[in-house]
């Protein structure tokens, strides 16, 4: 194939692993993720993951970085080997601030039973049998129901009855159990050992790390949607004319069959593999992952290394890219150094 078609093949593979596989694994599973591990209400994860892979928080930096792009080629008048070579450095920039993310992340929860002993001491590994102990183990308390309850001790029970409550009173969201032994097992000295629904606040190391993980977002959004339009007008001008609709629908097929349907599937089937707590459906069967054990290393592998790992991988051709662009572009040179040379033979040849 000729140099402009080979070029891009290579950039459709490119964008199909950065774009697809970025918005449709870590996209798609940010939204449970950022509820879970900073403990925020869904209204406000809303807000900064929205939908359709752009939620309202980034979506005016995204404007801007998308204008100013646009703006960029425009005065400037980029040609493809110098579009290609912004849109590599600056998405290669974006690429090395993602890794601060690894700094973003919070501890996990104070679950009794589940990441603490019901005793409050760290625990090394969790089933079935851990959200049972000696002070609940005669309340014949049903395992599978997630409704959780903040003892007054600073630690999450699974539900009432696992936190061994004896009464309760108040009606509704203002409910108080009281009594609970569980709560008392855990060495906390007071005469009121009780619990309120819903899980206990995380740390307040945990809001700085929502302020740095919704900065570094919006930094991270403004960067690669400066390399966006860079990287599209590599794509357009690769094309002869005749070519131009026929190759943009290649790109957005491929981006699409081999990043943005199989990439979901895998990408939440191994993120499943982390949690510790699921729910239970009304009918009996399984329901969602209630909670994640965010710590753990292979966490941090799967949801922020695995898109690491193939977006770094789709720079391997768009290095070729880079390579293909330079040599034609060279060529291109030489012919223009070359033209007045024989423009001035072919008029020697006329005097003659």
């Amino acid at each position: 194939p000729a140099d402009g078609n080979l070029a891009v093949f290579l950039l459709a593979l490119s964008l199909a692993f950065v774009g697809k596989t970025m918005s449709g694994a870590y996209m798609n599973s940010m939204y449970t993720q950022i509820e879970k591990q900073f403990n925020i209400p869904s209204s406000l994860v809303g807000i900064i993951n929205g939908s359709f892979e752009i939620g309202v928080y980034n979506l005016p930096i995204i404007c801007v970085g998308y204008f100013f792009g646009g703006l960029f080629m425009k005065k400037l008048k980029i040609n493809i080997y110098q579009a290609a070579n912004i849109a590599f450095w600056v998405s290669l920039l974006d690429y090395l601030l993602y890794f601060a993310a690894y700094w973003t992340v919070c501890d996990t929860s104070q679950v009794a039973g589940l990441t603490v002993s019901y005793e409050g001491i760290q625990q090394v590994s969790y089933a079935e049998n851990t959200l049972l102990a000696g002070c609940n183990r005669d309340c014949d308390c049903p395992l599978k129901i997630w409704d959780p309850v903040c003892g007054n001790n600073g630690i999450t029970y699974v539900s009432p009855c696992l936190a061994g409550c004896k009464a309760s009173r108040g009606m509704g969201k203002s409910m108080v159990f009281e009594n609970c032994t569980c709560v008392a097992a855990s060495g906390f000295s007071s005469p009121n050992v009780s619990a309120i629904l819903g899980q206990c606040d995380g740390e307040e190391n945990c809001d700085k790390m929502l302020h740095y993980f919704l900065i570094l977002t919006l930094v991270c959004s403004f960067i690669f949607s400066l390399a966006a339009m860079p990287g599209y007008m590599v794509l357009i001008r690769s094309l002869k004319p005749e070519e131009k609709s026929f190759g943009v629908g290649i790109h957005g097929l491929a981006s699409r069959v081999f990043a943005g349907i199989p990439s979901p599937i895998y990408f939440g089937a191994l993120i499943d593999t982390t949690c510790l707590k699921w729910g239970a459906m009304t009918c009996g069967g399984e329901g969602a992952c209630r909670m994640y054990d965010i710590l753990i290393l292979y966490f941090r592998w799967l949801y922020l290394g695995l898109p690491a790992i193939l977006r770094g991988v789709s720079y391997i051709p768009s290095t070729i890219i880079l390579l293909i662009l330079k040599k034609k572009s060279k060529s291109e040179l030489q012919v223009l150094l070359n033209a007045p040379v024989e423009m001035q033979d072919k008029e020697q040849e006329a005097l003659k």
